[in-house]
């Protein structure tokens, strides 16, 4: 039976211990196959095995074999949980795990290592777990709601940035909305004075944003699987985040904020995304 047709168990008698060494490994498992997959990219040469899903939307023969890894092994351990990724989809419903298996794919597609695996699981309408993995550069970015964030299991805190003179900030992009929406967005963090910059992949960008390497990320339309990890690792480390999940974001996507406390009110009026209280 599907999660969503059975009477589901409250978050707090889930075994969340269990799950959250379980995403750890599981993301480090997966990253074998993402790396491994990386260095045939990067020996094949270009426009070898890339497919297109849309504009600048790319689909290579990893993200599949990645996702595929992910849904059998989460199906294997925990089968009443629900899963919903990227490549297969799934449900939005329920205590449900969200994939993206390449976050970054125009990256991996040209050899460059700034990609990703991003696994969440949420309960309840909270995000309760979240990994983010770059194989090739081996930083496993990982959050259990109420313990904190690490980086290879040393605890991470977001930056101390309030001068938009000092901030650098992430602006991610997306064919939703017409480019001229963003060109206002960038204008307006570009005059508060901050250096806005994008690196093509939003759950990183989160990611470091987490870390203190990066002092914001903005995207006006983000699917769960590319961010939901990434919120709660910012959140867990002292960060402002949007309310994307009580905005319904699992099941339709949506805009994503996260800043350091200092400069998030800051970027919370130039993209015109709330911020939880």
């Amino acid at each position: 039976m599907t999660p969503s047709s059975t009477l589901l168990a409250p978050a707090a008698a889930l075994d969340l211990g269990a799950r959250a060494a379980f995403c750890v490994a599981l993301a480090r498992s997966a990253g074998e196959i993402a790396r491994e997959g990386f260095a045939a990219r990067a020996a094949a040469g270009p426009d070898i095995g890339i497919g297109m899903k849309g504009p600048q939307d790319f689909l290579t023969e990893t993200d599949t074999a990645v996702e595929r890894h992910i849904k059998a092994r989460l199906a294997e351990s925990f089968p009443d949980d629900g899963f919903l990724g990227e490549e297969t989809g799934g449900t939005a419903e329920g205590h449900v795990w969200v994939v993206d298996p390449i976050d970054g794919t125009a990256n991996f597609a040209r050899a460059i290592p700034h990609f990703c695996i991003s696994i969440a699981f949420v309960a309840d309408g909270e995000i309760e777990i979240g990994a983010i993995y770059n194989p090739a550069l081996g930083e496993l970015h990982f959050a259990r709601r109420g313990h904190g964030a690490t980086l290879n299991d040393r605890p991470i805190r977001v930056s101390r940035t309030s001068a938009y003179t000092a901030a650098c900030v992430e602006l991610g992009w997306s064919n939703r909305l017409p480019n001229a929406t963003y060109l206002a967005v960038l204008s307006d963090l570009l005059e508060r004075g901050a250096n806005v910059r994008r690196a093509a992949s939003g759950a990183l960008g989160l990611a470091y944003v987490a870390d203190g390497r990066s002092d914001g990320y903005a995207e006006l339309h983000m699917n769960p699987w590319d961010c939901l990890a990434g919120l709660l690792l910012v959140r867990e480390a002292g960060g402002r985040v949007g309310p994307f999940l009580a905005l319904d974001g699992l099941a339709k996507g949506g805009g994503v904020l996260a800043a350091a406390p200092g400069i998030a009110s800051g970027m919370s009026a130039a993209t015109g995304i709330p911020l939880e209280p």
